[in-house]
């Protein structure tokens, strides 16, 4: 198995890793449509944490999710973790240990398990089928069920959680946020505002967009966004602050990384910006632990 490990937070120490490129290796478990041939992921060992899929009950079935969490007694803070459009594949999976590492349970859920995997595709248009199959109300209901399981195991402070996400998974993390008081903040990565136009991938009209809930958002909010994003222009962003200074949502704004591209986090991808990721990383832990979610020491 794949085994990766990178410096990625405000406390180093705690990580023990190292970046390393991985030459010629099969990139086994990554978004196939978007891994680089010039990657060099991060990978994240298993030292000292307990990494397992499990099933959660989610009402019609059950789903998979990944967790991740400090090999250690106690109940520790937890952290959500949305994906991409590509699913719970390896770049996913090493958030989530790069979270225990820091002293929280991460979970991933498989929000795509009834309609297919998109990880292993490199046809767009299959991705977006899938991506597409997953409505706002199916995913909500996988969230708050994700959220009722973790909360009940012996490891997790429910008191204590957090959730975040990237792209699909980001704009997904304003929708949670604004509907449920599950999470004391959130922190979304370059997740589209705004509604797409008619007949573009995402455009049914039963979806809402962050846009549209900056009044409703019941936790506040933290966003990382790319000033060279193609797909999410500038001037959205500085909509969507305006949005939340006219609701009064003090604690939620959105920080601008201007010359990143869209994933600029993700380090399979050509996208991926080391100085723009490591500094969003350090400001996520950092609003974790500014609003209660702090990572515990084992």
């Amino acid at each position: 198995m794949l085994k990766l490990t990178r410096p990625e937070g405000n406390l180093p120490g705690d990580l023990n890793v190292s970046r390393r490129a991985l030459g010629g290796l099969f990139f086994a478990g990554y978004a196939a449509a978007a891994v680089s041939a010039s990657a060099a992921p991060i990978v994240t060992n298993l030292d000292g944490l307990i990494a397992e899929m499990a099933m959660i009950p989610a009402g019609d079935r059950d789903i998979p999710a990944y967790v991740a969490r400090p090999d250690a007694r106690g109940r520790f803070p937890v952290v959500v973790v949305i994906s991409e459009v590509f699913g719970i594949h390896e770049y996913i999976r090493d958030v989530c240990r790069r979270l225990a590492k820091l002293g929280y349970v991460a979970i991933a859920t498989d929000y795509f398990a009834r309609h297919g995997d998109p990880a292993p595709l490199t046809d767009f248009a299959a991705i977006r089928g899938i991506v597409a199959a997953a409505t706002d109300a199916e995913v909500m209901n996988d969230l708050n069920a994700t959220v009722a399981w973790v909360g009940a195991q012996p490891f997790a402070d429910r008191k204590k959680m957090a959730v975040t996400g990237f792209c699909w998974g980001g704009a997904a993390v304003w929708l949670a946020c604004s509907r449920y008081r599950h999470f004391r903040c959130g922190v979304a990565w370059y997740g589209r505002l705004t509604r797409p136009a008619d007949g573009q991938f995402l455009s049914e009209p039963e979806r809402e967009w962050p846009l549209e809930l900056a009044g409703y958002l019941k936790a506040p909010v933290l966003g990382l966004y790319a000033g060279r994003d193609q797909g999410i222009p500038v001037t959205d962003v500085e909509l969507m602050n305006a949005r939340l200074r006219e609701y009064g949502k003090d604690g939620a704004r959105i920080i601008v990384y201007p010359d990143a591209q869209h994933g600029f986090h993700a380090d399979y991808r050509a996208s991926y910006d080391q100085d723009a990721a490591q500094d969003g990383w350090r400001k996520m832990i950092d609003y974790f632990a500014a609003n209660g979610v702090r990572g515990k020491r084992f």
